[in-house]
């Protein structure tokens, strides 16, 4: 890694905004977020991982790219993966490959059971998750008390990440934020997810979902209904039977409602940037925020193509750069 010299000033200043050209070959949302998660070559990482331990009786896995810089001032960059993710995960690699090869510290953070390996406690994880959030930036700011701290979050990981941000205003650890393809009005994002061409996605995510569900009722018996989980067919039904209660809401209702970032992003303080593809299969146009509806501390940036955290450029099998491009230019980092 070369050498970098300790940076005067905080990275983030807002530079342009440019839209993903959309290769001719990958027409429309769905192929646009199908063909880059399985065929578009994502980097290798070398990773080291760690094992942070919470308060709670519970832990994450948190994997570190490989080289880390030696300065203990070099800027920290986590990246938040979405809906059933992990450091595995195409758009995970693309950012920390091009965000280490900038010079700075880069830690891919898996949600609860997300890491290979289940958590101990009855809950998982959630999209308005800020808690967790919190734990996490609690933990990089005690090991790095002289660096800043900057945070990436895809899907649902930028759901959970721009309610920590929009709810903590001042208190919020991170310098600066980006929140790609966050279903930001979760009942909007169910319903767009569970008809149509999109059920496919749903079978996808409760294949996993609800084997990991039904290990933990294994573990906890009485935690929700087995044979209503049996039948369960989309993310509502999984919601109402394990998301909400799990996590104190009182239904699926209660949860999207509560947990969607939507209605707290006039609390944001620190610099945050939503980006959201309108072709996004996972996220309705329609419900995407109004500048009207954000702080001034708070970027929009809706270009026409990218899919849900497809976003591939140029020729057959397609690149990964644009988003990860975004995400430094964003930062300031070059």
């Amino acid at each position: 890694m070369p050498h970098r010299t300790q940076p005067t000033q905080p990275l983030h200043r807002p530079l342009r905004l440019s839209d993903p050209a959309a290769p001719w070959w990958l027409p429309g949302g769905h192929a646009q977020t199908i063909w880059p998660a399985l065929f578009s070559p994502a980097p290798t990482l070398a990773l080291r991982r760690e094992r942070w331990e919470w308060n709670d009786g519970d832990f994450v896995d948190a994997d570190w790219v490989q080289p880390e810089p030696r300065e203990a001032w070099a800027p920290v960059l986590v990246i938040f993966h979405g809906l059933e993710g992990s450091s595995k995960s195409h758009y995970a690699r693309a950012i920390a490959h091009a965000a280490t090869r900038a010079g700075l510290r880069v830690v891919i953070v898996h949600f609860r059971g997300c890491s290979g390996e289940p958590n101990r406690l009855a809950r998982a994880y959630h999209s308005g998750d800020a808690d967790e959030i919190e734990r996490v930036a609690q933990r990089l700011h005690a090991s790095y008390p002289v660096a800043s701290l900057y945070a990436c979050g895809i899907s649902l990981g930028g759901s959970a990440l721009a309610n920590y941000v929009a709810l903590r205003g001042e208190a919020c650890l991170f310098s600066a934020a980006v929140a790609a393809c966050a279903p930001l009005d979760l009942a909007a994002g169910g319903a767009a997810i569970s008809q149509g061409f999109s059920m496919v996605y749903t079978r996808m995510f409760l294949r996993t979902m609800k084997r990991k569900a039904m290990e933990k009722l294994a573990r906890f018996p009485g935690l929700f209904d087995a044979a209503k989980m049996r039948v369960a067919r989309d993310l509502y039904d999984f919601d109402n039977l394990f998301t909400a209660p799990v996590h104190g809401y009182r239904n699926t209702e209660d949860y999207w409602a509560r947990a969607s970032a939507k209605p707290h992003l006039r609390g944001a303080t620190k610099p945050l940037l939503l980006v959201n593809p309108l072709n996004d299969p996972f996220v309705p146009a329609a419900s995407l925020p109004k500048p009207n509806e954000v702080s001034p501390a708070v970027t929009l940036h809706y270009p026409r193509h990218g899919g849900h955290v497809g976003f591939a450029t140029g020729g057959m099998p397609g690149r990964l750069d644009w988003l990860p491009a975004m995400v430094l230019d964003y930062l300031g980092v070059k």
